[in-house]
């Protein structure tokens, strides 16, 4: 509805995992150029993983875009299955007819097909979506697939896509085998402040005017950190503050607007703030349900101060995360000081402890004997007792 008054072709800010609008952030790029290494080399399981809303459909979507005669692609989406219906589904989608068969039919099916494939030189693709959603035992028969091979190439191509529990997932003991046939795996990571103007400009420009807008230095930072940098939730926000500068005729986006879109979207603060241990980041700014409006253009500076903070932040829980062999020699060395200077301490009290019981035993006999000149003997156990108290 707004496209005209910006001279806009199509809607920049669809939810729909169009590639024609992919943009390559950093982690994008790398995970398009791993994609099409794997299936180019014919490596046995590709892994994609990404948090939701980062742009891994799309990124599906666009490996099917440019392939070529020779892949065949069965991709499924239903995840929530048993075994039997998980190989039916397979064997329907590259055009086999699973009626009637058990799985053991269903795989010489299989096997005889990915042969035939091979021998006409096309390349078989399986692309397992919502890959999460599977169950130890599934993705153990989803192994076993993988064992359709000839002496020099593998007969089936599968790609795993799903959310990052599926790392969870992968990493139980009993699914070792299938850890070890993943040759390519990557991860798509949110978008950094800079990718996400980036991410705002290119879906503008694809839509047919980058300048559409001008988003000022505060309201570019409240995007991106109510979005969290996920493209999808970008996509969200941006499409309302299209249509707002459009109700308000202007192309000037300015942070307080941005903060009254948030303020409208958010209903029970779970999707658009940052949540630590139960309070969300910038919780002065949140109010009621909605965005606190009387803060003034001084949120500028404190959302990219939070910005700041987050990201070094993460670098440190990166660092933290390292085994650090020379950090733990340099705490194990400062423990093995500390226990040494313990150990004197304790040895130091002691022997003033057993100097002090002497003098003590040495006073009591000399009163119970009735020696004369006791009292000047007494006078210099005090002075003893006063240099080991500090009296």
């Amino acid at each position: 509805m707004y496209e005209s008054y910006f001279n806009l072709a199509t809607k920049p800010f669809e939810l729909l995992p169009n590639p024609d609008f992919l943009y390559m952030s950093r982690a994008h790029r790398r995970a398009v150029m791993y994609l099409d290494y794997g299936i180019c080399e014919r490596a046995g399981f590709i892994l994609l993983t990404g948090d939701i809303g980062t742009g891994k459909t799309t990124l599906i979507r666009n490996l099917l875009k440019k392939r070529d005669d020779r892949m065949i692609i069965s991709r499924l989406f239903n995840t929530r299955v048993d075994t039997d219906q998980l190989m039916a589904m397979i064997a329907d989608d590259f055009g086999l007819s699973p009626v009637g068969k058990d799985k053991v039919a269903l795989l010489r099916d299989l096997n005889d097909f990915l042969v035939e494939q091979f021998a006409l030189g096309r390349q078989p693709v399986l692309i397992i979506d919502e890959a999460q959603n599977l169950s130890a035992e599934l993705l153990e028969e989803v192994r076993m697939l993988s064992n359709l091979e000839t002496d020099s190439a593998k007969l089936l191509q599968i790609i795993l896509v799903g959310q990052p529990e599926l790392r969870g997932t992968l990493a139980s003991p009993r699914l070792e085998q299938l850890r070890q046939r993943i040759s390519v795996n990557c991860n798509l990571i949110p978008l950094n402040c800079d990718e996400t103007l980036e991410y705002i400009h290119h879906r503008l420009e694809v839509a047919g005017n980058r300048d559409a807008v001008e988003f000022t230095p505060e309201a570019l930072a409240v995007v991106h950190l109510y979005s969290k940098g996920i493209p999808r939730l970008i996509n969200i926000i941006c499409d309302f503050i299209m249509l707002s500068a459009f109700a308000e005729d202007t192309r000037y986006i300015a942070g307080e607007m941005v903060r009254e879109i948030i303020g409208d979207l958010e209903l029970d603060g779970a999707c658009w703030t940052r949540s630590t241990g139960g309070h969300a980041v910038g919780d002065d700014q949140v109010e009621g349900g909605g965005v606190n409006r009387s803060t003034g253009e001084d949120d500028a500076g404190i959302i990219l101060l939070l910005n700041d903070v987050k990201s070094r932040l993460e670098n440190l829980e990166r660092d933290l995360a390292r085994f650090n062999p020379e950090l733990l020699r340099d705490m194990n060395n400062r423990f093995t000081s500390l226990e040494n200077a313990f150990r004197f301490y304790v040895g130091e009290t002691d022997s003033s402890l057993s100097e002090l019981k002497k003098a003590f035993e040495k006073v009591r006999s000399l009163n119970e004997a009735g020696i004369q000149g006791h009292e000047e003997e007494t006078h210099r156990n005090g002075g003893l007792l006063r240099r080991i108290f500090g009296g």
